[in-house]
């Protein structure tokens, strides 16, 4: 949602969850810390990027990402809106991966939302681990990156929730799949982060998917 001291996520909730995925998942960035591209925006978020994680999100000025991106303030600020943009700015691709997916699956509601979710696996995390963990590790240590977050993530289950409204679903189902959808997300991406893992996200998504559908269809002692 972009190496360094790595943070592996606590047990979360809903709302952290998502939270984690508008982070690690914030990859306009990330696709661009790979190759330094002439881009203004793409420029300015990579030298955020690379300042927060050297001096600290606090530390770090407007002027000094503008300059280190080669750029000046005023191009800065045309298109972020303040410090903070310049690491979410890629929550919007993720919105955008999410929605489309929920909109153009056939399945059912849970089914529709895990499958977004492994797109969004497939298509902004692949290769990505030790970038999410960086960038998470920088978050962690605001309390105002993280206030920003919550607001991104809460942006973000409601796109996911309207999706299947517009599907004709009514809100408790779209807000009990998008619930669970995200549970499955947790709990994969927890395993994806620990230190021994080696298994593609989308892949523990879909473990953990069949994980679920067991335990709701056990039957009852």
């Amino acid at each position: 949602m972009s190496p360094c001291d790595i943070t592996v996520p606590r047990v979360m909730s809903h709302r952290d969850m998502l939270t984690e995925l508008m982070s690690q998942c914030d990859v306009g960035y990330h696709r661009r810390m790979a190759r330094w591209q002439p881009d203004a925006r793409g420029r300015l978020e990579a030298a955020a990027f690379e300042l927060f994680r050297e001096r600290g999100f606090e530390q770090t000025t407007v002027a000094d990402i503008a300059a280190r991106a080669g750029l000046d303030k005023r191009t800065f600020y045309r298109l972020f809106g303040d410090k903070r943009e310049a690491l979410f700015s890629g929550s919007g691709r993720v919105e955008e991966v999410l929605v489309r997916a929920v909109t153009e699956s056939d399945a059912g509601p849970f089914e529709a939302v895990v499958a977004a979710f492994r797109r969004v696996a497939e298509e902004l995390f692949a290769d990505r681990l030790e970038l999410v963990r960086a960038r998470q590790s920088i978050i962690e240590s605001s309390p105002e990156l993280q206030e920003r977050e919550l607001r991104k993530t809460g942006s973000l289950a409601a796109a996911v929730t309207a999706a299947l409204r517009a599907r004709g679903l009514d809100e408790t189902t779209a807000t009990l799949a998008t619930e669970s959808g995200a549970t499955v997300f947790r709990v994969a991406y927890a395993r994806w982060v620990a230190p021994d893992s080696d298994a593609p996200l989308s892949d523990l998504i879909a473990e953990v998917a069949a994980e679920l559908r067991a335990i709701t269809s056990a039957p009852t002692p």
